[in-house]
Parts: C-alpha cells; sequence; structure tokens
C-alpha cells in the first residue's frame, strides 16, 4: 500500500517530466508563457489524478489525503484552510467524466507528433497512466471498476494516437522528442467540406430520431433560405443559430450536433465545422478569477466551429462557493460577442435544462430553438445493437435478435437510460459471454470454426439484471 504522497510525487513527475519535453513547443504551439504552460499541466494533472479517484465513486481516505497533498504542493489557494475529509470528497465528486475524451493538451501533442513525426503524445501516455496506477494503488484492494477504467483510459489515447495517425510505438518516447521542427498547421485535421445532400443522407441513416431529422433539415432549409437571400442582396432578419438539445444519454445528441457542425460549415455559417465537447468540469474552476479563463479558453477551442455543453444543467448547482453561474454569465457573453464565428448547442435532460434556461435572462432570447431527443424504442435499440455488431465484424442469429429484444423489453427505462450506450454495452457483455464459451470450447478441444468464433447467439445475450452487466455502467 502506497502512502498518501505518493500521489504527490507522481503528479511532480507528471509535471517535470512532460514539461520538460513539450518546452520546445511552448511560444509556437501553446502562445503561452512558461508560468501558463505550468499551469495549464498542473491542471490536467490533478483533474487525471481527481477522476480516477472518483471512477468507482468512492473517495477512500487514503485517496483524499493524497489528492489533498497533491494539491496543496500546486494549487493552495483551491483548499480552503484545515480541508476536511468531508470538503475532499466533495471536491471529488463528478470527475470520473474528465475521463470519457482525450483533453485538447493531449490532442494537440497528437496533431503535433502526426505533422512532425515526433511522439510528444507518448510522453503524455507515459506519465498519464504513471498518475493512474498511483491512484487506483492508493488503496490495499483495487477494484475492477478502477481497473476497468485505467483500461479504457489507456485504449482512449491509444486509439486517439492511432486515429491521428502517429506511432504506436510509446517505449521510445523519452528518447525521440528533441529536435524537431517548430510550428503547428492551424488546418490540421480539417477534412474536406462535404456537400450538403451527402450530410442529410447520412442524417437519414441514423437509427430512429425521426423528429430529430425533421428538425435538423428544417434549420439546414433556413440556412439555405438566409444563405440566397444574402447572396441577392434581400434583407435577413437576424436569428440566433444557438440551440438546445434535450434528451437522455446515449440518444444521439452528440452525433446528430457533429453532422450539424458539418451541415453550418457547408453553409458557411462557421468556417471550420469542427465539434468540441465540453462540459461542467470543462467550464468551472474550483477558485476565484479561473472560471472567466477556462470558459474562454474553451471557446477559443471551438471558435469557427460549433461547441456542446453536455450536462449544461449542472452549471446553475452547488453552494455560495461554487463558480457555475459566472460560467453561465461568461457564456452568455461569449455567445454574443462571437455569434459570427461559434454556434453553442447547451444539452441536457429536459426539466433540468429548463431551470437553466430560467436561470439567466440572456439565455432565452440566445438559445430560442430547443430540440428533443427520444428514448430509442425497443426495436431501435435491436437495431444499433446489429449496427455495432456488423462494424465489430460479428453476426447476429434468430436467437440472439430475440433475446436482444427480450433484454430491452425487460430494461428499466426510468432517468438516466442508456439508449445508444446501454446497447454497447449490451454488445460488450454479449462478446465478454461468447470469449468465455468459445474458450471452454477450447479445453474441450471441440473445433471452433470461422462462422462460431463470428457469430453472437441467444446464448451469449445476459439478462437485464445480471451483475457483469451492470458493472459496465451506462
Amino acid at each position: 500500500m502506497q502512502n498518501s504522497a505518493g500521489l504527490a510525487d507522481a503528479v511532480d513527475q507528471f509535471l517535470e517530466r512532460l514539461g520538460n519535453t513539450i518546452e520546445p513547443l511552448r511560444e509556437e504551439v501553446f502562445a503561452v508563457s512558461a508560468d501558463e504552460l505550468r499551469q495549464k499541466l498542473i491542471a490536467e494533472a490533478h483533474n487525471l489524478s481527481a477522476a480516477f479517484i472518483d471512477c468507482d465513486e468512492r473517495h477512500s481516505e487514503l485517496e483524499v489525503m493524497g489528492f489533498i497533498e497533491a494539491l496543496s504542493r500546486h494549487m493552495p489557494e483551491a483548499l480552503p484552510d484545515d480541508m476536511t475529509l468531508a470538503e475532499g470528497r466533495e471536491l471529488l465528486a463528478d470527475k470520473k467524466e474528465w475521463l470519457d475524451e482525450p483533453t485538447g493538451l493531449f490532442m494537440t501533442l497528437v496533431k503535433t507528433d502526426n505533422k512532425r513525426g515526433s511522439q510528444y503524445s507518448s510522453v503524455y501516455y507515459e506519465q498519464a497512466l504513471r498518475v493512474a496506477h498511483t491512484v487506483i494503488g492508493l488503496d490495499e484492494y483495487t477494484s475492477r471498476l478502477e481497473l476497468s477504467a485505467v483500461e479504457q483510459f489507456r485504449s482512449m489515447l491509444l486509439r486517439s494516437i492511432k486515429s491521428g495517425g502517429v506511432s504506436e510505438n510509446v517505449a521510445s518516447a523519452m528518447g525521440t522528442v528533441g529536435d524537431v521542427d517548430q510550428g503547428i498547421d492551424p488546418t490540421l485535421d480539417l477534412p474536406p467540406e462535404r456537400p450538403l445532400d451527402e450530410l442529410l443522407a447520412e442524417l437519414d441513416e441514423l437509427v430512429g430520431l425521426e423528429e430529430v431529422k425533421r428538425e435538423v433539415k428544417l434549420v439546414a432549409a433556413l440556412l439555405q433560405v438566409q444563405k440566397l437571400r444574402e447572396e441577392r442582396g434581400i434583407e435577413v432578419s437576424e436569428s440566433s443559430r444557438h440551440l438546445v438539445f434535450v434528451g437522455n444519454p446515449g440518444t444521439g445528441k452528440t452525433t446528430v450536433a457533429r453532422l450539424l457542425a458539418q451541415i453550418y460549415r457547408t453553409l458557411g455559417v462557421v468556417d471550420r465545422g469542427h465539434l468540441v465537447e465540453t462540459d461542467r468540469s470543462g467550464l468551472v474552476a474550483g477558485f476565484v478569477g479561473q472560471t472567466a479563463t477556462k470558459v474562454t479558453e474553451t471557446f477559443n477551442r471551438a471558435d469557427e466551429g460549433v461547441l456542446i455543453i453536455d450536462e449544461a444543467y449542472s452549471l446553475v448547482r452547488g453552494g455560495e462557493r461554487d463558480f457555475g453561474r459566472e460560467a453561465i454569465d461568461t457564456v452568455v457573453k461569449l455567445v454574443e460577442d462571437r455569434r459570427d464565428s461559434i454556434v453553442v448547442i447547451m444539452a441536457g435532460y429536459p426539466d433540468e435544462m429548463a431551470q437553466l434556461i430560467d436561470a439567466n435572462p440572456g439565455l432565452k432570447s440566445r438559445f430560442p430553438k430547443t430540440i428533443n431527443f427520444p428514448d430509442y424504442g425497443d426495436e431501435d435499440l435491436v437495431a444499433i445493437f446489429e449496427i455495432i455488431a456488423r462494424k465489430n465484424h460479428f453476426e447476429i442469429d434468430d436467437t440472439a435478435k430475440e433475446a436482444v429484444a427480450a433484454f430491452f423489453a425487460a430494461a428499466d427505462r426510468g432517468k438516466g437510460f442508456g439508449n445508444g450506450r446501454a446497447a454497447r454495452n449490451l454488445f460488450e457483455a454479449a462478446v465478454a459471454r461468447q470469449a468465455v464459451a468459445l474458450a471452454e470450447m477450447i479445453e474441450a478441444t471441440q473445433e471452433v470454426t470461422d462462422e462460431v468464433l463470428a457469430t453472437i447467439t441467444g446464448d451469449h445475450i445476459p439478462e437485464s439484471d445480471d451483475p457483469d452487466l451492470v458493472a459496465l455502467g451506462d
């Protein structure tokens, strides 16, 4: 068992090794001072630490003490005097979602590596995993959830490195990043503009979401008309292009937002059409003076594209020491200041989003249109399951289709139901059960044909209350 100072030491190493490695990029790529770069790295390391502590939603005394020790070394101003364990646990709550997507810092390193043949992202990978392993090793018992979180994070980083066109060899990272060229192409990873018909066809191919598709097509049609009026010198009444998406998790909000961003680019609303995703943790800081800066940095990344703020309603939650409302005020200001260069989508549950819009008078006029994303029906979820299986080169036999349909018919459809994510979780559970069955066949010296290897049957589909499936999360 490690002592609580082990995490602070891992954070120190993260700052020293990654900081020294990327220092040659500081001016041209990051355009910041040495102190500003260090502050970015400090925030990165502590967000990473907090997220892994929170990944199982259990904050042990050693974990909390370790985080407080690490925080006190680099961000003492973020800690109240004599912070208690209860206050520390409150500080760590709801941080696990930080692990869901690669950070802006990491993706900047991936893009730089793609252009220069360097391996800056591999150094990040190595140091981030060191922090992760330190966190989950703070206690004597490392849970399955913690191990799963580290593996998912590791896989996500490697996928990002691979999809970014960077070598997957992380072993030699520390020795290959010294003498690389400076500069970063601002158009890096910007795909060609796509025809509107092609984008709308892709929208139509999405499972279900018929009302959503109609609304998006209405938005596109309105933009086409406005563009035509402008070209002919006819006055166009100014209207807000910002949107509110409401619906449960896994109902396609991010997928539609990504397509909408490309539609906006094709129609000349934005120049780049990239999608930047964020949430409360990406906008709200833990101490005075940082929230507005954090919101502005996020808008800078999304400039000339689309910004989606997931679970935006969480910005109005919290006590007197919370800075969520400051984030809302800054969002309102920047939405107005950059109305010609960025589109913002606020997403979340219906009732909570209504509360958010009511919390600031400026939001109602700037976000006048709401698109509702309903939960998927059983047939839609079966179709999504089949699509996921095909993409992963599996066949689904009739018994599996029946079992999947029965699973969703019996599933609890309460608030927070995972929808498309639930379909993916069920598929992953089915693949795991198939692997166990194949291992038993091999042990029994039974023949495993290619067809058997690539087929999921009804026996591989778990029941809706299966504990292994529950462990996969939403």
